[in-house]
């Protein structure tokens, strides 16, 4: 399954080798504080090739109807022997806090979200420069829409949300790319010891120098990277999902992530009268809105691969079930199915816009292209005629230049000086809740 980004990306044939994830070997740059202060001389880390084959794309509008019925997710809910068991809402609820957290404190010791001073040593800079460079290279040829949004931003934040764009990109490889059946749990325990060293200034390659360096700088936590990877294992020992309690815990871990990565550096504005826990609510909404979209564009080649990310109860509700996931014939009971499944995205979508205009005001296009090209990905599954088994929906380079102009309009709005956005039983009510 591929992971749904904040970032719109173009297909290719490139990707990334991740064997060194199998070597045990590390390249030491000391402890966290600066990179640049740690090196002391010139060093070089191990290059990345670009390799293999993934499938990456990103960020695409009705009411619900009266007859759609959707699980509710209480904060709270009972397990088979009647204990309390926290819901995968709460869950996600609990991450957001603490991510929310962070950035009040820096809100409150700097005034805003002030990057660190950059401590230089003698060739330290031109490496962390190529290395930046390296992960604005691979966006731009693999995000392409959005790397030109990026261009918007201070010289700083781009270049850390290319790195975060880099390392999201390669930890997906591990479980969908063609290296994936090699990877093991084993493999991927290796990958979040390797998270951990670069989070303590020891990266392995120049990718992760880029990424260490930018959460020296930036008031990003290691638990949504750790959730990532995560969701990989999720991938390599679950294909089937009972409810969908059980698949936004997934979406969360592969999607919704990114969201709370990247707005330490995307910033909030200034003039925003939300909560930061809105603005973080509103970024993982956008992130379950993406990977929904993309389970759904990707049924049938999901299936062809034996991986069912739809939620068993309410396919047994349609009068559905897996072998007619398999057979992968459109019916009237999958159309009416589809329906409600592309309503429920749309309403995570509506959620995340609520948040796009809180964001600093560079980092505002990049997202509004972001969501409204992947949004649109839902009309084309309907302009298919919900065959999602045989037809990919895609967004035609055509829609995609006249969805530009009108996200830079959308960027230009500015928070509402009276904005009340939002409680979170607002957002429980709106998007988990029997209608």
């Amino acid at each position: 399954m591929s992971v749904a980004l904040l970032w719109v990306v173009s297909p290719n044939t490139e990707v990334f080798n991740f064997f060194g994830i199998l070597d045990s070997s590390r390249f030491a740059l000391g402890n966290r504080s600066s990179i640049r202060a740690k090196l002391g001389r010139k060093q070089k880390w191990k290059s990345c090739s670009l390799t293999t084959d993934v499938k990456y794309s990103s960020v695409g509008s009705s009411g619900l109807g009266s007859e759609t019925k959707f699980p509710v997710l209480s904060s709270m809910v009972a397990n088979p022997v009647g204990e309390i068991a926290v819901s995968s809402e709460q869950k996600v609820y609990d991450v957001v806090l603490k991510q929310a957290a962070l950035v009040k404190k820096q809100l409150k010791s700097n005034g805003d979200l002030d990057v660190k001073p950059d401590i230089v040593l003698p060739g330290n800079l031109s490496l962390l420069s190529d290395a930046y460079d390296r992960c604005g290279e691979v966006c731009a040829e693999y995000a392409k829409t959005f790397y030109l949004g990026t261009l918007l931003m201070t010289p700083e934040r781009r270049r850390a949300i290319w790195a975060i764009y880099v390392w999201c990109r390669r930890t997906d490889e591990l479980v969908d790319g063609p290296n994936a059946s090699h990877i093991t749990p084993t493999a991927l325990d290796r990958w979040e010891s390797r998270l951990e060293d670069l989070f303590q200034g020891r990266p392995f390659d120049m990718l992760d120098a880029a990424l260490s360096d930018t959460v020296n700088k930036f008031p990003v936590d290691i638990q949504p990277f750790k959730d990532m990877i995560e969701g990989m294992r999720m991938d390599l020992r679950k294909s089937i999902y009972q409810n969908f309690d059980e698949l936004y815990l997934y979406c969360y871990y592969v999607a919704g992530t990114v969201g709370l990565m990247s707005v330490p550096v995307m910033g909030i504005s200034p003039e925003s009268q939300a909560t930061t826990e809105s603005v973080y609510n509103a970024a993982l909404a956008l992130g379950i809105a993406n990977q929904l979209t993309n389970i759904l564009r990707d049924v049938g080649e999901d299936a062809r691969r034996g991986r069912i990310y739809l939620p068993q109860d309410e396919l047994e509700q349609a009068g559905l079930s897996d072998s007619d996931i398999y057979a992968g014939k459109v019916t009237d009971k999958w159309r009416s199915f589809m329906k409600n499944q592309i309503k429920r995205a749309r309403m995570f979508f509506d959620e995340a816009e609520k948040g796009v205009t809180e964001l600093s005001e560079a980092s505002r296009w990049p997202v509004w292209a972001s969501l409204l090209l992947y949004r649109q990905i839902l009309d084309e599954i309907e302009a298919n005629d919900y065959n999602n088994f045989t037809r990919r929906a895609y967004v035609s380079k055509a829609k995609k230049l006249l969805a530009l102009p009108i996200a830079y309009t959308k960027s230009l709005i500015r928070p509402s000086r009276t904005s009340s956005y939002s409680t979170r039983a607002q957002k429980t009510d709106s998007l988990t809740s029997k209608v």
